[in-house]
């Protein structure tokens, strides 16, 4: 299990003590926004991840962008930085605008700025 994973993995165990412990449900909610948005840029790096192994572009513009040699490392930090620019009116959108979103299409758009 990566860092990103275990993340996910207690942040549910945390959601899970919440609810045992009848907390706010407010705060148990905003932990389940959280939860789900970190879920969505997960598995966006990891396809993102996956899809660009064996292609040399994809790896070469992440480097050209600032973020460094193809790791999964790399690549979530790329994925995260590039969903928290996305536009959307509710969290559940913003979950959404995550999962639609051509990754690999705005990694080869320029300009290369470089990770903020």
């Amino acid at each position: 299990m990566d860092e990103y994973a275990k993340e996910i993995a207690d942040l549910e165990a945390q959601i899970e003590a919440m609810a045992d412990a009848e907390e706010d449900p407010k705060v148990i909610a905003e932990s389940e926004m959280e939860r789900d948005v970190l879920r969505a840029i997960y598995r966006q790096a990891q396809v993102l991840f996956d899809m660009g192994r064996p292609d040399r572009n994809l790896q070469a513009h992440l480097v050209l962008r600032g973020y460094g040699p193809w790791t999964l490392d790399n690549v979530y930090a790329f994925t995260y930085e590039t969903a928290v620019d996305l536009p959307a009116a509710t969290q559940r959108d913003f979950i959404h605008e995550i999962g639609g979103t051509d990754f690999a299409g705005l990694l080869q758009d320029g300009p290369f700025p470089g990770p903020g």
